[in-house]
């Protein structure tokens, strides 16, 4: 299965593992597919930089930087050209979509009400 997954589910799989956490682990026994572009990296390496989660990102044993270099080694990065038009609510949300044309992804995992009401794409 080919899967793209927003940036607020993998701050929850890396930081507070759960459900979340399962992708994680299904990519890594190679069960899925994850994939990603260099946009949707760039956004994941500043919000995990982000004080409010300095905390949690501390007990998790690992630095911001390290979860990221596991997360690339997980995924497949992808070339994402932008959308001709915007099709999200948010406009930062097309970035995901964009991903998941590239990837050929099945799916788009995500938590964020701007692309949940998409519910196809």
């Amino acid at each position: 299965m080919r899967l793209v997954v927003d940036t607020n589910v993998l701050v929850s799989a890396f930081l507070w593992q759960g459900t979340p956490g399962r992708l994680i682990e299904l990519a890594g026994g190679r069960e899925i597919q994850l994939f990603t572009s260099r946009v949707l990296i760039d956004e994941l390496a500043e919000v995990l930089q982000r004080k409010k989660l300095a905390k949690h990102v501390q007990h998790t044993g690992l630095t911001a930087a390290q979860m990221l270099v596991n997360f690339q080694k997980l995924a497949t990065t992808v070339t994402a050209r932008r959308l001709g038009q915007q099709v999200s609510r948010d406009v930062d949300d097309d970035d995901v979509l964009a991903c998941a044309l590239a990837a050929q992804a099945e799916f788009v995992v995500s938590g964020d009400a701007d692309l949940l009401v998409l519910k196809h794409f």
